[in-house]
């Protein structure tokens, strides 16, 4: 149990610099109280011990803002910060080294049984308010960007935003002395709707300097 614990201390040490110590950690972090939680009620929950992995589910839920299904199975190094309003399924299934911020949904897309829920792989970031709904994999190494909305397979080593989720980034690992490194930058993606939007303005104000000048030779 201690051996658990200061794993999943040092996984908020490594991934969010304003921790300041090991009792900040214990005593102020909902997504550390969750995390420590949902092993608790994932334990009673594959000993098909329903109602009191639900319960505590729901109890951690009250004082953290944060559901997690207590059937989710999550692996290592799994990080939550802030917080609030995370919601993880049942069927969903989280690997390692994995990070999530506030707002985001591992859910389902209907009403459907057995698995409904996604599937992530290892060394996943998933930005602030991002929705991951249905039952497909999210590979390795990816990165989901701020209130994107992915509702079909991901590969490996790729970025994806916008409503539906695109892919913009692929194969864009970043690597520092040969090993691969948790990517915290989840503020620096690029924006494909926004791009759009800056071309047709600059066309736009072509076709208005284009326009006014046919006017300026109309009138003479």
């Amino acid at each position: 149990m201690f051996s658990r614990l200061k794993k999943e201390i040092k996984v908020v040490f490594e991934r969010d610099p304003a921790a300041k110590s090991v009792l900040e950690v214990i005593f102020c972090y909902p997504g550390f109280h969750a995390i420590i939680n949902h092993r608790i009620a994932h334990f009673f929950y594959r000993k098909k011990c329903f109602f009191l992995s639900r319960l505590i589910s729901h109890i951690s839920r009250f004082c953290t803002g944060i559901e997690i299904h207590p059937g989710a199975k999550i692996g290592e190094g799994f990080f939550i910060d802030h917080g609030s309003g995370v919601v993880i399924g049942e069927t969903a299934e989280v690997g390692d080294n994995v990070t999530i911020y506030q707002g985001v949904t591992l859910g389902g897309t209907g009403k459907e049984k057995g698995k409904r829920h996604p599937t992530v792989g290892n060394n996943v970031t998933i930005s602030a308010g991002a929705k991951v709904l249905g039952s497909f994999t999210v590979g390795d190494n990816v990165k989901i960007g701020g209130g994107s909305v992915v509702l079909r397979s991901v590969p490996s080593n790729c970025t994806v935003v916008g409503v539906p989720g695109r892919i913009v980034v692929r194969d864009g690992l970043k690597v520092e002395n040969g090993k691969v490194q948790v990517d915290l930058e989840h503020h620096m993606l690029p924006d494909p709707i926004a791009d759009t939007l800056a071309a047709m303005e600059a066309k736009i104000q072509e076709l208005e300097k284009r326009l006014e000048v046919h006017e300026r030779g109309v009138a003479v």
